[in-house]
């Protein structure tokens, strides 16, 4: 993906990470712990597990990621049989320890303990509603109001009731792993924007965004938790229970999680995210091929559409032509351009005889701002490429996302005001061509309407102030009073 900054945190960015796990006589940490390194990819500002011993919670969270998170000790002192985790990436909510999760709270009805990925729209007056209440607040992110929500609801009613009520008034994508004392619930937005799935483990159960975490686990994927189910893991390990507590007439699904952020090796709403990736470069050829010498990847994440595309040119060599410094951090500092410039160098470096009097088309996932593109562009020309075509496995990104992925605004975004063509000539390249959007949707087997794509099209699926949306949207109304709005 071209950031535009390359080894920054200023482009697009990973989500978060949940996971629970419910078992019958092992600790949960452990576990926990090798899940959240499965999806570490997810986020890596900071990493937490949150379980509970029967009689009480025991949590740690700290910055960092996940190996840096935890010491020996720590999972040493984290008992109990359930337990829920979450590496993070910050979008809704500073970056500091304050918004790092699980986030916990104690209240008259017990413990609990709640995972969230994803970004809610309607935060901001939950949060005046709650504080109107008398609920005081310890950090900016959406997920503690969410966790102010539930535990209100359960001073009144039983748990699927009090989760029932929380969905019908926070607005936006989420996909939580909570932990109500010792119980192991996963929620799942009515849209489906954020995955989350189920998996049987050897002695227990475990709800995790991607089935990755499942295959590390040796356990078996059950299936994706629906759009607006509630599953509860029952105690002891022994199975789970289904409540579906919203219905939609369509979904959401995020595109992006099989162009860009979800690992090739998961399953995601019945796809296997590399043959995704796979198809969508095989229709990039179908639909703007032009035959070169070498089809190459922008690493890593342009490799699988890569590989489709060249399979369906037939007879083109693909072959790396970057090679990608694995040990250069998305935070190294780059105060000037030149030293910006630099860092691509730091990180991606052309394979000469890859390119070298050569015509090459070089795929990549997508772009951003452009400024990597140009800068690769720059490089390959450099190293002797002939001629650079630069071929996008994803419609251009015209619009900012506000579900969760941390992306630039519309100031930032190459594509927001601008031809393709302009793109070509900006980054340098002898021709650009993107995926279109109907081409996404046939390759993940959905139909335009069950899939989000605000990014590309600048309409959404959920009521956000000053934006268009693509159906039909009830946002829950909250009056300033503390009360729900009569419907």
């Amino acid at each position: 993906m071209d950031t535009g900054r390359a080894l920054d945190a200023d482009g697009p960015t990973e989500k978060c990470g949940v996971v629970g796990v419910s078992f019958a006589e092992r600790d949960a940490a452990l576990p926990l712990y090798y899940s959240l390194y499965a999806l570490q990819h997810r986020g890596q500002e900071s990493a937490g597990i949150v379980t509970h011993d029967g009689f009480q919670q025991h949590s740690h969270v700290a910055m960092g990621l996940v190996g840096d998170a935890f010491s020996e000790d720590d999972l040493d002192a984290l008992n109990g049989p359930t337990g829920i985790g979450h590496v993070r990436y910050p979008t809704s909510g500073g970056l500091d320890s304050s918004c790092a999760q699980p986030f916990s709270v104690s209240f008259k009805s017990g413990s609990l303990g709640l995972s969230h990925n994803g970004n809610l729209v309607n935060a901001g007056e939950l949060r005046s509603e709650l504080e109107n209440l008398g609920h005081a607040f310890t950090s900016d992110g959406d997920t503690e109001v969410i966790a102010h929500d539930l535990a209100r609801n359960l001073l009144e009613a039983d748990l699927v009731r009090a989760v029932k009520r929380t969905m019908g008034r926070i607005h936006g994508s989420y996909s939580l792993t909570i932990m109500h004392d010792d119980t192991v619930l996963g929620v799942r937005d009515p849209e489906g924007n954020r995955p989350l799935c189920i998996g049987k483990l050897d002695g227990g159960y475990i709800l995790a965004s991607e089935s990755a975490a499942i295959d590390t686990m040796d356990g078996e994927l059950v299936r994706d938790v629906r759009p607006g189910e509630l599953v509860v893991l029952r105690e002891g390990g022994s199975g789970f229970d289904s409540y579906q507590l919203v219905e939609r007439e369509n979904t959401a699904h995020c595109f992006f999680e099989h162009v860009y952020f979800a690992r090739p090796d998961s399953v995601i709403d019945g796809t296997l995210v590399y043959e995704a990736r796979r198809g969508l470069g095989r229709r990039l050829w179908q639909e703007s091929g032009v035959d070169t010498d070498v089809v190459m990847p922008v690493p890593d994440s342009g490799r699988a559409f890569a590989s489709g595309y060249a399979e369906a040119a037939e007879g083109v060599e693909f072959a790396e032509g970057l090679m990608k410094n694995r040990y250069v951090g998305r935070t190294f500092i780059m105060p000037t351009q030149d030293e910006r410039e630099r860092a691509v160098r730091l990180k991606l470096n052309p394979i000469r005889s890859t390119v070298e009097g050569r015509t090459v088309t070089l795929i990549d996932d997508s772009i951003v701002r452009g400024t990597t593109s140009n800068q690769l562009v720059d490089l390959l020309r450099e190293a002797g490429a002939e001629e650079i075509h630069m071929r996008i496995g994803a419609p251009p990104i015209v619009a900012p996302c506000y579900m969760g992925i941390d992306m630039a605004s519309r100031e930032e975004l190459i594509a927001a005001d601008r031809s393709t063509e302009e793109i070509r000539e900006q980054i340098g390249a002898d021709s650009l061509a993107y995926l279109s959007i109907d081409a996404v949707a046939e390759v993940l087997g959905e139909v335009r309407d069950d899939l989000c794509l605000g990014c590309v099209t600048g309409e959404y699926p959920y009521d956000i102030e000053d934006e268009a949306t693509d159906r039909d949207v009830d946002r829950p109304r909250i009056d300033d009073q503390g009360l729900p709005a009569d419907d």
